[in-house]
């Protein structure tokens, strides 16, 4: 367990003085077994996100064919969950301190199962966005609230960093299983049995949760400041459309606009946080280099891991030709590479500093984007197929994933004093969430620009088509797919080479960036110790409340 740098005295000190902690938490006692069958607990809603990532992405062509959603909307479908979750993290971090982790932690559950089951029987692409945004709203109650009350069951700091290890692996193995889960329910089953997938692990966490899970809420922590609220959401939901309208039509006066009202909601919100004593989101945190540092790979490198998993499972699909089954049996090798890291890299970094296990597992998945930046050009031998080759290029950038999701969040929760536990889990769940939107937002509409600019030239050779399959093709691979028995021969293979050279141009500059975030890593952390004897005794404790 890595020695983390906690925030300096007076960020430890809050406003009024905590319950005194218990000698057993103060000493950093063990846990129990109530202690880690609460984990247990808290590894299903952990396990249900992971299972959705990789759920959708499979989903996604059979959504197109039966919605028919244009690719602005195939985007928001796959994003705006993400982004809602990036928008309210920060407040429902916050209430569950205030209110109680594990009650929030039953009321999104609750509000989770409900909001599948919209989704999985939408009508329309319009009901399926709509019902996706209403999931981001229930999942940013989850995950804060189960790291949160990781922190609070274990005291004792390498437990506690094996408990986060415990709680990113199953997140992967969510994302292992997804792809058999989802493509065998594709198989058998319409697009909406991903959706319900979800309800049995819910209806599992509302049992064992009342019944295992200890209720812990932060003393003294003041009333919800609605204003906060508001402006969080008004500076991280403008910014959004902002990318979003500059990635995919250029430069306007109205995307512009939109990023420079975030910006400005933004300064509010801070200068807003500072003045309160009882502040949403506590800046106080922002002082710990640690923190930050561990925000920012946790940011960037999630941008470039979630594009490219859009593009490499519609490859399967699309350009391979793989059933969904077999798409999301080829995608088991790299969900798999991701729990060995999860599992791996904590144990590495209690020899090794964790910066630079962190580096070097982002430099082994610098490799795997540049054998994606080489899909469909000639693997000299190397690989026996480019399926193969796409499915270890893809095994080596979730390494680098599963490490940073490990590692760095325990960074980011092991630099926060316990009564702010709530927060910074937020904090980490949002620089992860806006990392994967953002990734599926920006990667993914450099994909489709690439794809529209390269069949504008294809098409330009076919005057012949027709209006509506002129439009249909250039709009994207899967909207061709979807016509495919109206085209004349050898169109729809133009369109499967266009978007397989965006995927190599996206893949590169994802591989940039994410060799940006090694250097980053071994720079920004390399102060801090491999030393998994250091214990968090000089800090205040949350105070835990009666079972109810």
């Amino acid at each position: 367990m890595a020695q983390q740098q906690s925030l300096p005295p007076s960020a430890h000190t809050p406003q009024h003085s905590p319950a005194p902690p218990t000698p057993a938490a103060a000493a950093g006692a063990l846990a129990g077994v109530r202690e880690w069958a609460g984990l247990a607990v808290l590894a299903l809603p952990t396990f249900l996100l992971g299972l959705d990532v990789t759920l959708l992405y499979l989903a996604l062509p059979a959504i197109a064919a039966d919605l028919q959603p244009s690719s602005t909307q195939a985007l928001w479908i796959m994003d705006i969950y993400g982004f809602m979750i990036a928008g309210f993290l920060i407040t429902m971090g916050t209430l569950g301190d205030r209110i109680g982790r594990r009650r929030l932690l039953m009321i999104g559950a609750m509000a989770f199962g409900v909001a599948s089951v919209l989704a999985a029987f939408a009508p329309s692409a319009e009901m399926l966005i709509a019902a996706r945004a209403a999931l981001g709203v229930a999942g940013a109650t989850l995950m804060p609230s189960t790291l949160a009350l990781i922190s609070n069951l274990f005291t004792n700091a390498r437990q506690r960093g094996l408990a986060i290890g415990v709680w990113a692996t199953m997140f992967a193995l969510g994302m292992a299983a997804g792809p058999v889960v989802g493509g065998a329910l594709l198989a058998h089953f319409w697009w909406g049995a991903a959706f319900l997938a979800a309800v049995p692990v819910i209806a599992l966490l509302l049992i064992l949760g009342p019944r295992l899970l200890p209720e812990y809420r932060a003393a003294d922590t003041g009333p919800l400041d609605l204003s906060s609220v508001l402006l969080s959401l008004a500076a991280i939901l403008p910014a959004i459309y902002g990318i979003k309208e500059i990635a995919k039509a250029g430069l306007d006066a109205g995307p512009l606009l939109a990023l420079a009202a975030g910006a400005l909601f933004t300064l509010w919100f801070v200068q807003r946080q500072r003045q309160l004593t009882s502040p949403l989101l506590d800046m106080r945190l922002f002082a710990s280099r640690t923190f930050t540092a561990a925000l920012v790979v946790l940011l960037v490198g999630l941008v470039g891991v979630s594009g490219v998993m859009l593009l490499v499972t519609q490859y399967l699909q699309l350009v391979a030709g793989l059933s969904p089954l077999a798409a999301g049996l080829w995608m088991g090798p790299p969900a798999m590479m991701m729990v060995i890291a999860g599992i791996t890299a904590p144990l590495i970094a209690r020899r090794i500093r964790p910066g630079f296990v962190t580096a070097g597992a982002l430099l082994l998945s610098v490799g795997g984007y540049l054998l994606l930046a080489r899909l469909g050009a000639g693997n000299m031998g190397v690989f026996p197929s480019d399926l193969s080759q796409a499915v270890t290029g893809f095994s080596l950038v979730y390494l680098g994933l599963g490490s940073i999701a490990a590692l760095g969040t325990d960074l980011v929760v092991g630099a926060a004093p316990p009564e702010r536990a709530g927060s910074a889990s937020a904090m980490s769940e949002m620089a992860q969430e806006m990392g994967v939107a953002l990734g599926v937002a920006l990667l993914g509409s450099l994909a489709t620009l690439l794809y529209r600019v390269q069949m504008a030239e294809v098409l330009a050779l076919a005057p012949d088509l027709g209006a509506e399959l002129t439009r249909t093709l250039g709009d994207s691979l899967w909207a061709a797919t979807a016509v495919a028995e109206e085209l004349p021969g050898g169109t729809l293979d133009a369109a499967r080479a266009a978007f397989l050279r965006g995927l190599n141009i996206t893949a590169a500059a994802g591989g940039i960036g994410i060799l940006g975030v090694a250097v980053l890593a071994a720079v920004s952390l390399r102060h801090v110790r491999s030393d998994e004897d250091e214990d968090r005794t000089d800090l205040p404790v949350a105070v835990p409340c009666t079972n109810e």
